[in-house]
């Protein structure tokens, strides 16, 4: 329990320290590739979202979609990454190959949708290469570049915000 809370405030510290150096890189490239980070335990439709790509006409094979669960036990049968808790070291060590993958990918959007967010996600959405980071929740507002404040289970009003920013920012 104690070496759980040290090894949680060893990630913090790493975690701030990225963000305290992050510097905002957002082109005006047009969006070919787009990430999702979930909370299984919020909301767990991955196909709401593959559904939304085509919508948006965004066709590419290299979406990722993954998400995160604080069972450890749970397996969902996606084809993308379900991660836990036991994936994660100290000083923001990563145990886990796909994560190391995922955030070494130049998405040209990181949607992190998830309120209820937690250390592990904030991490991968930091370590995240990602040219425009997308978030729902204003726990750190340091993590991202757009902001839409709503509760994950309203994906039909991030559909139109998400669209609508997307639009204006001439990313689509």
């Amino acid at each position: 329990m104690i070496l759980k809370a040290f090894k949680e405030k060893s990630n913090q510290k790493y975690i701030n320290k990225l963000l305290s150096s992050r510097k905002s890189m957002v082109n005006n490239k047009k969006v070919n590739t787009i990430a999702v980070l979930l909370n299984v335990d919020e909301f767990d439709d991955f196909e709401a979202f593959r559904a939304y790509f085509k919508e948006l006409q965004l066709l590419s094979p290299k979406h990722r979609i993954i998400a995160y669960s604080s069972n450890d036990k749970l397996e969902l049968n996606h084809w993308d990454t379900i991660y836990s808790p036991k994936d994660f070291g100290w000083k923001g060590k990563l145990n886990n190959i796909d994560l190391k993958n995922f955030i070494q990918e130049d998405f040209d959007v990181l949607i992190s949708y998830y309120r209820q967010g937690g250390l592990e996600l904030d991490m991968i959405t930091t370590l995240s290469k990602a040219n425009f980071k997308v978030g729902l929740s204003r726990n750190d507002e340091r993590l991202y570049d757009l902001i839409i404040d709503l509760d994950p289970k309203q994906m039909n009003i991030f559909k139109k915000e998400f669209k609508k920013y997307l639009n204006i920012l001439n990313k689509i």
